[in-house]
């Protein structure tokens, strides 16, 4: 475990950097252009190169030092964020430059998180498999408390440029710390021995796998419908709260904050009590839960709703995640983790990049109808009102159902909720 606590400090700081110059960013964004689909873009152009590495990455990843493509995905990514700072400085940043470097964040951000993944079996024994995934989810969670209370105190004072400034140097310590540290890697024969003829079977290797076990099907594709609800809420929400305040930054960064803490307390949890012994119920569980936070945010229109809301949804997100990858690390060699994950990761991307897409005109298309007095505006203003925000809440409201019924339906499959009985262990195979 002293291994996985070092990496996982290292990440802890770098993640706090990068969402506070993510956050200041959206914030810039919308204060520019006032519309959802501007930062449901960024978004997009962020999921969309991961889609397109992903099982590059994956055959990459089970090739080479997992410990130096994360320091070189980390290194490309700060890049990245002081070319955005020059530009800034210069007052010539522009949302194509965002968008652009939305694109390389996306690439090394994919090389970094699936080599870091794919190695924590081979750093962490079994029994800590659901402990340490939850601590992972972690990550991100704390940095969505930290970052914008952060964000609140020094922007006034030191500006964007003071921000990318901190987030450089928690670049600078997540390197230092995966240098500290040796972690351990099995090379797959078939992987390290390509040929111009082998490559695309290689690529394709990990789907596959997934297509030839039932279970792990089953999955992959409930977690991608879940993903694809998931994802329009995360494009949408931070909209939804700067519309119904119009543009306050203060109460976004309390209502993220709330979502820091209940995804720190979910996953503070798991970490104590190792989440459900059935790992699949607790996964279909998140989702119901997750869902239900998401609907009484949609529904809310004052901070302590939305506060209270996001709050219990984000608490169950560790359990999702943390659920889902214990399936993963028992039930997969972790010489091939790194194609398999890869191939599961495409899978999600494609959807979580459509739902992007698609999240910021359709939030946008119901904005106008809500305020124009169509019959659309007559039948739910009840529900959601029709001052700005009340489109963005519709659709939100939507989405949320979505997720409580992909969750509950779940339970109806077998091959789904047998899936840890179906598949054997990977050291029993």
């Amino acid at each position: 475990m002293r291994t996985f606590t070092i990496l996982w400090s290292g990440q802890m700081a770098s993640a706090i950097g990068t969402e506070m110059t993510q956050f200041a960013l959206t914030i810039w964004i919308w204060q520019v252009t006032q519309e959802t689909t501007a930062i449901a873009l960024i978004s997009f152009f962020f999921q969309l190169p991961q889609i397109l590495i992903a099982l590059f990455a994956g055959l990459i990843i089970d090739r080479f030092s997992r410990k130096y493509l994360m320091i070189f995905s980390d290194v490309v990514v700060a890049l990245c964020t002081i070319l955005i700072g020059l530009l800034y400085s210069t007052q010539t940043l522009q949302l194509w430059h965002l968008y652009s470097l939305a694109i390389a964040y996306g690439c090394c951000g994919q090389i970094q998180t699936l080599a870091f993944t794919a190695s924590i079996s081979s750093i962490v024994p079994k029994q800590h498999y659901a402990r340490v995934s939850s601590l992972k989810t972690l990550v991100n969670y704390s940095s969505a408390i930290v970052a914008p209370a952060l964000v609140g105190l020094f922007y006034p004072t030191i500006g964007l440029l003071g921000i990318i400034a901190i987030d450089i140097a928690t670049f600078a310590v997540g390197i230092f710390t995966v240098f500290l540290v040796h972690i351990p890697q099995t090379f797959d024969l078939e992987a390290t021995a390509l040929t111009s003829k082998t490559i695309w079977k290689q690529l394709t290797w990990g789907i596959h796998y997934i297509l030839a076990r039932p279970s792990l099907r089953a999955m992959t594709i409930v977690f991608c419908l879940f993903l694809f609800t998931y994802h329009m809420s995360e494009t949408l929400y931070q909209p939804l709260i700067l519309a119904r305040t119009g543009s306050s930054a203060q109460v976004l960064s309390t209502v993220v904050i709330a979502a820091g803490i209940g995804g720190v307390v979910g996953a503070v949890g798991l970490s104590i009590f190792s989440g459900f012994q059935r790992q699949v119920r607790g996964m279909l569980l998140g989702f119901v839960g997750t869902g239900i936070g998401s609907m009484i945010l949609g529904l809310g229109r004052v901070p302590g709703v939305w506060i209270g809301a996001q709050f219990f949804a984000a608490l169950n997100i560790p359990l999702v995640y943390s659920s889902s990858y214990a399936v993963w690390y028992a039930k997969v060699k972790p010489d091939i983790q790194g194609r398999v994950l890869a191939a599961a990761h495409t899978v999600g991307l494609i959807v979580g990049a459509i739902a992007s897409l698609i999240a910021g005109p359709l939030a946008d298309q119901l904005e106008l109808m809500m305020t124009s007095g169509s019959w659309t505006a007559s039948i739910f203003a009840p529900l959601v009102g029709t001052g700005s925000g009340a489109g963005i809440a519709l659709l939100y409201i939507t989405i949320s159902l979505g997720m409580v019924l992909i969750g509950v339906g779940g339970f109806a499959f077998p091959t789904l909720r047998n899936a840890e009985d179906l598949l054997p262990d990977h050291d029993h195979e």
